[in-house]
């Protein structure tokens, strides 16, 4: 099996007729799918100079991870009383707790206390890594094979994102900054794992459906964060900049963004998903720029343009085998 989609061949989009996992995709499937994932990107990009103006001044990391999860989860369970959802069969509650408990909350605990030390274009770089660790785990733990074309597009990617680090890491900076690079790529392993481990449950079920209890899920382990709340700053002013922030970070990348992610998987499966993990830096950049929290060199623009590039070729990869597994059954027929 050279595709992640092909772990769960037997499950049914709910809601619709029966389509395997590893049944390849239309064009129209496959452009909606990369228009998903694209405009969660996007939110994701942004948010992180986002959190990084709220961190520490306005809120701690511990603070904007209860917000996060907290506010996502009653967004979630809102959005399942007016959007029709699916029965969650009993074997796939373990998953989600997993994914919950272990991958959602994780990834954003430790993607937020990164912000607390490292730059925003350093963990935004570093967030490209996913794809890498989607890879490794489906190598390693689901015994997949991937075709030498991803392989390459995925070095690619992170000759590109490396290129970066280093002029990042060129000027003088402490251990602090190694701390939250560390504390960032713990957290990109955390979020290849919530993707792989809820990419079958995400193909069987509405995303409201199995969001609500992810997000429920990882509201256990939050609470253990909450005391710590009331000592914000956010709560002891009248300044509306840190209010739109959270509210921005509410509404696009926590809500919409996961919301969009799920159709993403089962259009497109959770490897491709994560690829776009390496446009990550781009979206982050021109934000940080324009917010004017970082600036921008010549070599960063041309390390992204090379993490776009392994990105196009990934994706270019996984576009070959789709027609190539649509092409074996008229070939094993004749």
């Amino acid at each position: 099996m050279s595709d992640i989609n092909t772990s769960q061949s037997k499950a049914q989009p709910a809601g619709g007729s029966p389509s395997p996992i590893g049944q390849p995709r239309s064009v129209a499937d496959l452009l909606k799918g990369n228009l998903f994932i694209l405009i969660s990107t996007i939110f994701f990009g942004v948010n992180i100079p986002v959190v990084k103006i709220l961190i520490p001044e306005w809120m701690s990391s511990v603070d904007v991870t209860i917000f996060r999860l907290g506010g996502g989860c009653i967004l979630m369970w809102l959005a399942s009383i007016f959007i029709k959802t699916d029965r969650i069969q009993r074997h796939d509650y373990l998953r989600i707790a997993l994914g919950g408990a272990g991958g959602l909350f994780l990834f954003m605990y430790l993607f937020n206390l990164s912000l607390r030390y490292a730059d925003p274009i350093d963990v935004s770089i570093i967030m490209t890594f996913p794809p890498v660790f989607v890879v490794l785990i489906g190598i390693f733990f689901q015994h997949k094979r991937t075709s030498w074309l991803e392989i390459c597009g995925i070095i690619v990617g992170f000759i590109g994102a490396f290129l970066v680090i280093v002029t990042q890491h060129s000027g003088e900076k402490g251990s602090d900054n190694l701390l939250g690079d560390c504390l960032a790529l713990a957290s990109t392993l955390c979020y290849a794992f919530y993707l792989v481990i809820l990419e079958g449950p995400m193909h069987r079920y509405r995303p409201v459906s199995m969001l609500r209890w992810v997000f429920l899920m990882s509201c256990i382990p939050m609470l253990f964060l909450l005391p710590s709340l009331p000592k914000a700053e956010i709560f002891h002013t009248t300044d509306w900049e840190p209010w739109t922030c959270i509210a921005f970070i509410l509404l696009c990348p926590t809500f919409l963004a996961y919301f969009l992610i799920n159709p993403a998987e089962k259009l497109i499966g959770s490897e491709l998903v994560s690829i776009y993990q390496y446009f990550l830096p781009v979206v982050a950049t021109i934000a940080s720029v324009i917010m004017g929290i970082a600036k921008i060199h010549w070599i960063q623009v041309v390390a992204m343009v090379v993490i776009i590039a392994g990105m196009l070729i990934t994706n270019r990869a996984k576009r070959l085998q789709r027609l190539k597994a649509a092409s074996a059954p008229s070939t094993t027929g004749k």
